[in-house]
C-alpha cells in the first residue's frame, strides 16, 4: 500500500511539471517579447533601419520564435485587406506622438474598443497591427523612446484583460493553427474575425477622437 501511495504522489508530481501551464508573467513576457519583433519588422518596413537590439529583443524561445513568425504573417495579411487603416494612426487618432503618456492612452483606448464584444485571434493580430503602426509614426517623428511605452502598455493591456484567454488554450502557440505550416499563408477561418477586428478598429478610432479632454 506504501509503494502504491508513493508512487501514485510520483505520478502526479510528474503530471505537474508537464501540465504547468504559463504563469501570468512569462505570458506577458512572451507579448511583449512579440511586440518588439513585430515593431522592428514593421519600422524596417518602412525603412526606418531598426534592430531587435535597439529594443533589448532576444528570442531565445522557440516556441515565441514560432508564433512571432505567424503573428508576422498574419499581419500582412491583415494590412494587406486595408492598409489605410494602419498608416497614420496618430494622426486619425488625433493625438501627438510626442507625449508618452498620450501614446499609451491613445493604445490602451484603440485596444479597449477592439475587445469590447470578446477575444479572437483577429482581434489579438488588430492590436499588433495598431501598435506596430503608432511605433512607425514615434519613430518617423523623432520620439524613438515612446516605443518602450506601446510595448508596455501591450504588456498591462495583456496582463489585465488577455492573460486568462490566453491560458486557456495553453498560450502563443494555439496562433500556429490560423495558418497552413508549409509556406505560412493564412487559414480562411482566421479571416472573419479580422474583419469584424476591422470594423471595431474604425468605431475605436471614433470614440477617441470624440472623447471629452
Amino acid at each position: 500500500m506504501d509503494v502504491l501511495w508513493r508512487s501514485k504522489g510520483f505520478a502526479a508530481e510528474v503530471l505537474d511539471v508537464f501540465d504547468r501551464s504559463l504563469t501570468d508573467k512569462e505570458l506577458v513576457s512572451q507579448s511583449k517579447a512579440l511586440c518588439k519583433d513585430y515593431i522592428v519588422s514593421r519600422l524596417n518596413q518602412n525603412g526606418l533601419g531598426w534592430s531587435k537590439a535597439e529594443l533589448n529583443f532576444s528570442c531565445s524561445n522557440a516556441s515565441v520564435y514560432e508564433a512571432s513568425m505567424v503573428l508576422l504573417c498574419l499581419g500582412d495579411e491583415l494590412e494587406c485587406i486595408q492598409p489605410s487603416l494602419y498608416r497614420n494612426v496618430a494622426r486619425q487618432l488625433n493625438i501627438s506622438v510626442a507625449m508618452a503618456n498620450m501614446v499609451s492612452d491613445a493604445f490602451i483606448g484603440v485596444a479597449t474598443e477592439i475587445f469590447s464584444t470578446g477575444v479572437t485571434w483577429g482581434k489579438i493580430v488588430a492590436m499588433y497591427a495598431v501598435a506596430g503602426a503608432l511605433a512607425v509614426d514615434c519613430v518617423r517623428q523623432g520620439h524613438v523612446s515612446n516605443v518602450h511605452a506601446i510595448v508596455d502598455s501591450l504588456g498591462q493591456f495583456v496582463r489585465k484583460y488577455l492573460v486568462h484567454w490566453l491560458k486557456r488554450r495553453g498560450g502563443w502557440m494555439e496562433i500556429n493553427k490560423c495558418v497552413v505550416r508549409k509556406d505560412l499563408i493564412p487559414e480562411n477561418h482566421w479571416m472573419y474575425s479580422v474583419i469584424d477586428s476591422l470594423k471595431y478598429f474604425l468605431t475605436s478610432v471614433y470614440v477617441y477622437i470624440m472623447k471629452e479632454p
